[in-house]
């Protein structure tokens, strides 16, 4: 294992854009783990639609506020929402408060339960795209990193057929880095 000596105490090697603890917590315990429960794949995509145009950081900051305003992401929940619930999330400072994103849970909630209807589960829709299992990447410096490929631009085209909303090629690529369709972890990154 690979480790630098700093003020007399051991540093992991990390990918470069961990910037904080809690970005280090997020890299080393969730991105890029393979993650097959519906629940935590529909927590990811409202997560990366939430995102869109933002630091990953700050999701990360406001992830629990989510959590409690969203009734812990649950879908069932999500999609019964009425415009009553979406006026208080708008006025809910603890999250992005941008109408589009907010209107688009309910779009999104009802997309993802037709795709669990008719694969059985998210999880099978979702892997299939990478023949059910991981890519690993060997980027060797962040740079390396695109912000989309062919099957994130796949993938986008299909779930926007499907009704999903704030799902693009971009945000499409970073939700599979977050639930480890693809493995984006630097070469000399210890959580390879």
């Amino acid at each position: 294992m690979t480790l630098i000596m700093q003020e007399s105490r051991c540093i992991m090697i990390r990918c470069d854009w961990v910037k904080s603890a809690i970005d280090e917590r997020y890299h080393d315990e969730e991105w890029g783990k393979p993650k097959y429960d519906d629940d935590i794949l529909f927590e990811m995509l409202i997560l990366e639609g939430m995102q869109a145009g933002l630091s990953w950081t700050t999701i990360l900051n406001k992830r629990e506020n989510y959590r409690e305003a969203l009734d812990n992401f649950s879908v069932q929940k999500i999609k019964a929402y009425k415009q009553e619930k979406l006026d208080e999330l708008l006025q809910n400072t603890g999250l992005i408060r941008n109408k589009l994103k907010i209107k688009s849970l309910i779009k999104n909630a009802n997309a993802f339960i037709a795709v669990q209807e008719e694969f059985g589960s998210f999880a099978t829709y979702i892997w299939q795209y990478v023949d059910g299992k991981p890519i690993d990447h060997q980027f060797k410096t962040i740079n390396d990193i695109p912000a989309s490929d062919a099957i994130s631009e796949k993938m986008s085209k299909d779930l926007k057929k499907r009704g999903f909303s704030f799902i693009g090629p971009t945000i499409c690529y970073a939700y599979m880095q977050a639930v480890g369709l693809v493995n984006d972890h630097i070469e000399n990154c210890e959580f390879r």
